[in-house]
């Protein structure tokens, strides 16, 4: 049985206004049901890891959303952060609460704010990454590129192994020239993020590459069932390195030959902004995509509109008259219209709104 650790952070600018920073994306749903991102994550999970080996880290201002939205997850398994410290923090946590209860453990960690289109590959390519894990691996899946995607960073291969292949190294996001050259080698592989190791091997890693967040960490897990938890978090917590774990642990794994990689090709998408979902969202007949925000379905209404992302999520009617290709987003205090192949720009407007101190808009 695999323990899997979702990591449930950020706030998804470039999917602003639905997503905040008090109602990230990972609690809406953009799965193209009623499950939210997270829920759809849980449920992806459910047949490598039951309930009691399935743990969330989470923030102070998500908890009760996350409990609320998993009723069938251990209270206690429910890992909250006092403050958003990068991946690198928060896996560790996971891990060396997991290496408490059972230091034998397979670990797998999976963000709670991405896409799968096939859930049964998926499992198949995640038990492939425990087998080469349990001989003391620290392993990555790889996505098998679809094109010469600048929008994510790569994985090298290296030599074969039995299951998958050594990791050679990580890359950082390509321009389109060496995509290209990435994705025609067939040597590269996109980073999803998703990695699967053995607690004891990635608590060695991480005292060898980063001792003083290893030991502040094992620190906080050995109180955890305590009453001294709360108080060693205020006082440890804020003073840990800001890093994220392919920073902080697996590109230097990767450099020693003890990180690897399993290819996997399971309709994966990272629903990084409102383009992105129109292209892998049930649409109408002539390419619309409507997204419901909330439990009510406002109406839309759409005539000579065609490959448009509409959400509604105000309440009121949305309609939409000829027009191509654009973006409406609708929510009580704020409205976005944008071309589509504007989407990743939407995050510009976060950091004015920022900028101008709106931050009760983001």
């Amino acid at each position: 049985m695999l323990y899997t650790v979702i990591p449930a952070g950020g706030s998804g600018t470039r999917l602003w206004p639905l997503s905040r920073s008090s109602n990230p994306k990972f609690l809406h749903p953009l799965t193209g049901s009623d499950q939210s991102l997270l829920q759809a994550t849980v449920e992806r999970l459910s047949p490598l890891s039951d309930p009691r080996h399935q743990y969330v880290v989470t923030g102070t201002g998500h908890a009760v959303a996350v409990a609320r939205q998993l009723p069938g997850l251990p209270e206690e398994n429910i890992l909250v952060e006092p403050s958003p410290m990068d991946s690198a923090p928060a896996i560790a946590l996971a891990a060396a609460v997991i290496a408490e209860r059972d230091p034998e453990a397979i670990m797998g960690s999976f963000a709670a704010d991405h896409l799968i289109a096939d859930a049964e590959a998926f499992t198949r390519t995640v038990t492939k990454a425990m087998e080469a894990a349990a001989d003391g691996l620290l392993m990555t899946i790889g996505i098998t590129p679809t094109g010469p995607e600048t929008g994510y960073g790569y994985l090298r291969r290296g030599k074969a192994l039995p299951v998958g292949d050594l990791l050679a190294e990580f890359k950082e996001k390509p321009d389109h020239v060496a995509a290209v050259e990435y994705v025609s080698s067939g040597n590269y592989l996109w980073n999803a993020g998703m990695f699967v190791w053995r607690v004891d091997a990635f608590l060695a890693e991480l005292a060898r590459q980063r001792p003083r967040m290893h030991d502040a960490i094992r620190t906080l897990a050995a109180a955890w069932e305590t009453p001294r938890r709360d108080a060693l978090m205020a006082e440890i917590w804020p003073n840990l390195e800001r890093i994220s774990v392919d920073y902080g642990v697996m590109e230097g794994a990767a450099a020693a030959g003890k990180a690897g990689v399993v290819p996997g090709d399971f309709g994966w998408n990272d629903v990084g902004d409102f383009d992105t979902l129109g292209s892998v969202l049930p649409t109408d007949e002539v390419g619309n995509v409507i997204i419901a925000a909330g439990e009510a379905k406002p109406e839309v209404l759409t005539m000579d509109a065609r490959r448009n992302v509409v959400v509604p999520g105000s309440g009121r009617l949305v309609g939409v008259l000829g027009v191509d290709d654009v973006i409406v987003v609708d929510t009580e205090d704020a409205l976005l219209v944008c071309p589509r192949d504007r989407a990743q720009d939407v995050k510009r407007l976060v950091d004015e709104l920022k900028a101008k101190g709106h931050r009760d808009l983001v």
